[in-house]
């Protein structure tokens, strides 16, 4: 048996997150994915982004910080290779590749500013083989702080996938108006049959909070009605109450909001009735990537 270990690093609108994983190699078997640790940090970077159009001098110093810190996490962790990948916020501001750039001169870790349809293919390539099943067809819809990436599967494979400029800090921002939503639902509708017998698959940070706030397990997943009254049930409380007598993180405490918002959006206009939430998402994706390119 062998153990080599791989790191993916999610630089997002909202946090910037770590996955190390060990990956188990054994004679005449399948390698198999084991998640060793996660860091999570919240950089926020889309409100610079998305509000001011570039990342501020104070958001480059905290992004940098906190690459300084993985790249001594995965030394640490003896880490064989690693990918770190930068979605909307960063491909969105104005100087973006001075951040990259930046970033690498003084921690040394390079980053790769991806499209919104590299992601949904990275997203797409996570192992959902003990959710999907063949006679079913599944919307994936992975919602983050900038932009939410969907993708159709069928026969147990992904048919199509987009991504929309519809995320958490975008919409907290004001910044998502009717004619997006518009579009999200004209191109599900589209892949929908009027007899479909569809389920939404779910990730991102929020809605693998919002399967542990339901104290449903691991593998059951979410029903349209519970997450529809949760959200109402968020949404009367202010801020300061679903920190305090929740126990949410502040950097969660606003953002799962409109992330459960998209998700019934997403159920209500595919015609789903469950959510499944196997809390895997783009990291684990970039793992994938990275070890069967060799």
């Amino acid at each position: 048996m062998v153990i080599r270990k791989y790191a993916a690093i999610d630089i997002g609108s909202n946090a910037v997150r770590l996955l190390i994983t060990n990956v188990i190699e054994q004679e005449d078997k399948h390698a198999t994915f084991r998640k060793s640790e996660i860091v999570r940090v919240p950089v926020r970077l889309g409100e610079d982004s998305f509000l001011r159009g570039h990342i501020s001098e104070h958001s480059i110093t905290r992004l940098t910080k906190t690459m300084k810190s993985f790249d001594l996490l995965m030394q640490v962790y003896g880490v064989e290779k690693y990918m770190a990948c930068a979605t909307s916020a960063l491909r969105e501001a104005q100087n973006g590749n001075e951040v990259v750039e930046k970033v690498h001169s003084d921690s040394g870790i390079q980053i790769e500013i991806i499209d919104g349809k590299r992601e949904a293919e990275i997203i797409a390539s996570t192992d959902l083989k003990d959710i999907i099943k063949s006679d079913k067809s599944y919307l994936y819809v992975d919602v983050g702080g900038g932009s939410t990436e969907f993708t159709f599967f069928k026969n147990s494979k992904p048919l199509v996938s987009k991504s929309f400029k519809i995320g958490t800090v975008r919409i907290l921002s004001d910044l998502v108006d009717d004619a997006v939503w518009d579009d999200v639902r004209a191109w599900i509708t589209t892949f929908v049959g009027p007899d479909s017998n569809i389920e939404i698959i779910g990730s991102g940070g929020n809605i693998n909070k919002l399967h542990k706030m339901s104290g449903r397990k691991m593998g059951q997943p979410l029903s349209y009605i519970w997450l529809n009254a949760q959200y109402h049930f968020l949404n009367s409380m202010d801020y300061d109450d679903r920190v305090s007598e929740l126990g949410l993180n502040q950097d969660r405490a606003d953002v799962i909001i409109p992330a459960a918002k998209i998700f019934l959006n997403a159920a209500k206009w595919s015609k789903a009735k469950k959510i499944h939430v196997p809390k895997i998402g783009l990291a684990d994706g970039m793992i994938k990537t990275l070890y069967y390119q060799g």
